[in-house]
């Protein structure tokens, strides 16, 4: 099932309340294009017995992630005025409710009433002066994660809350002035429910969102959403669509009609999240499992469709990058045990091997002046990005930290790539799954620490190819969540 936000007149919420007694009613306006909140509010405080303060809400069940940024306009009256996000037992002025809270004075905290009418607890944030919040259900147990826009997250937690099963969740602002009414705006809204504990991605559904990023803003768009699995958006060299895999097929997309359409790939039915376009636009390269032995193999098509041409007979290979100048594709491919970057002629032939560091080398991808690829690589001890010139040689680590680190994608003009991390502890080094917290990441060319471009539940299909616009302005991706009613 596709949903379009679109349809709805408060978005991803259902509705809107005054909770407790106001002086002036708050009201939420939707914007579709840009798919902001513009929220406002009044009320005297968000603390001790009861609360007054205008909410927009959607009621959810079980474990979630929410995700949003955020910021008053205005300079508004009172230091203390408040929005955020807020999970909340009940309508009621007192009832127990759990809020990751900026504040006008730029104190951030956790702030929660365990019991109808007790007072409010509060733990702040490391950090100061937000404007990602994020609220994270696990159980009892709920988790802020806060950070300026660019940099990680600094997560608070409280536990042994009890709200119930069934939550309303939803954004609010307070203007901590009865007489005043105070407006923020909530950009890169996303309400996401999270995967079980046990999940098999062969056995459990979830939903995918397909996303663009401005990345000099950093604002998102979904432009498309199911219920159903898709992965991997490439853009088209003339910037009018984006080309993904979903359920074997691969399909194109049209931005300004905004509808999926199929991509004939004759007899070769099992493609996987790995398809890149030749630098002039012509051509497909895909990853397709064989039907007799379920390895993956690489080919070639007519970006409009046909019969794929095979390039490589062994199995697996798992292609990710097209040389500038047509000649050659890299694939990571695993012969005698080993998983390493190799290259081919295009038309087929021998392969060359160009890692033979022990673990697994993968995401192989050119520059686009055709003297580097870089690629990613366990050898290190966690996953992390790499790069080597065109034969192979020089063979040097680019990023060295916390997180593993895949899929480097270069920017068209050459100066930054863009990558997907995994945070701390949730995958191992070798392991990309999807329906992960991750965070999509830009790194200069020349050195530098990366800067966060999103906050993303997803992983595996989520950045798995290029996916930058031809004008280097944007990116596409894919996000996740299981679906919702």
């Amino acid at each position: 099932m596709m949903t379009l936000l679109h349809e709805n007149p408060l978005g991803q919420f259902e509705g809107q309340a005054e909770v407790g007694a106001v002086d002036h009613p708050g009201s939420c306006e939707y914007e579709s294009e840009t798919q902001a909140y513009i929220v406002s509010g009044s009320g005297a405080n968000v603390w001790g017995e009861r609360d007054a303060f205008h909410f927009v809400w959607k009621p959810m069940s079980g474990n979630f992630i929410v995700t949003m940024r955020a910021g008053f306009l205005g300079e508004g009256v009172n230091p203390h005025r408040k929005l955020g996000w807020m999970a909340r037992a009940g309508l009621e002025a007192g009832a127990p409710h759990v809020s990751a809270v900026g504040h006008g004075d730029g104190l951030d905290s956790l702030q929660f009433r365990r019991t109808p009418g007790a007072a409010t607890e509060e733990i702040r944030a490391p950090i100061t002066a937000a404007d990602v919040f994020q609220l994270e259900r696990k159980g009892n147990t709920f988790i802020m994660s806060v950070a300026r826009y660019g940099e990680p997250f600094t997560a608070v937690q409280v536990t042994d809350l009890t709200l119930g099963e069934d939550v309303y969740v939803g954004l609010f602002v307070c203007s901590h002035e009865d007489d005043v009414t105070e407006k923020a705006a909530f950009h890169d809204v996303r309400l996401v429910i999270p995967v079980r504990e046990d999940f098999f991605r062969g056995r459990d559904p979830f939903g995918s969102r397909l996303e663009l990023l401005d990345v000099a803003s950093g604002h998102r768009r979904i432009i498309q959403s199911t219920d159903d699995i898709f992965e991997a958006p490439n853009w088209t060299r003339d910037g009018k669509a984006l080309i993904y895999n979903a359920d074997g097929r691969l399909v194109r997309f049209d931005l300004a009609a905004g509808k999926p359409s199929p991509i004939d790939t004759g007899e070769v039915v099992r493609n996987n999240n790995d398809h890149v376009l030749s630098f002039d636009g012509s051509m497909l390269a895909i990853s397709s499992h064989s039907e007799d032995d379920h390895f993956s193999r690489v080919y070639t098509v007519p970006v409009r469709g046909g019969q794929p041409r095979l390039v490589t007979p062994k199995g697996p290979s798992y292609l990710h990058g097209w040389s500038p100048d047509g000649r050659f594709l890299v694939y990571c491919a695993e012969r005698d045990g080993e998983y390493d970057v190799y290259r081919i002629p295009v038309e087929g032939g021998e392969e060359t091997r160009l890692t033979t560091a022990p673990g697994l080398n993968d995401g192989p991808e050119y520059t686009p002046d055709g003297k580097y690829i870089y690629f990613n690589s366990v050898r290190s001890g966690s996953m992390q990005i790499w790069r080597m010139k065109a034969d192979g040689s020089d063979q040097e680590q680019l990023t060295d930290d916390e997180y593993n680190n895949w899929f480097a994608h270069l920017a068209p003009d050459g100066k930054s790539f863009a990558f997907i991390s995994y945070l701390p502890g949730e995958v191992e080094p070798g392991d990309h799954p999807p329906a992960r917290r991750v965070y999509l990441r830009l790194s200069p060319l020349d050195g530098g620490t990366p800067r966060v471009l999103a906050y993303v539940y997803g992983g595996q299909g989520t950045l798995n190819v290029p996916s930058w616009s031809p004008d280097g302005r944007r990116l596409a991706f894919v996000s996740n969540t299981v679906p919702y009613r």
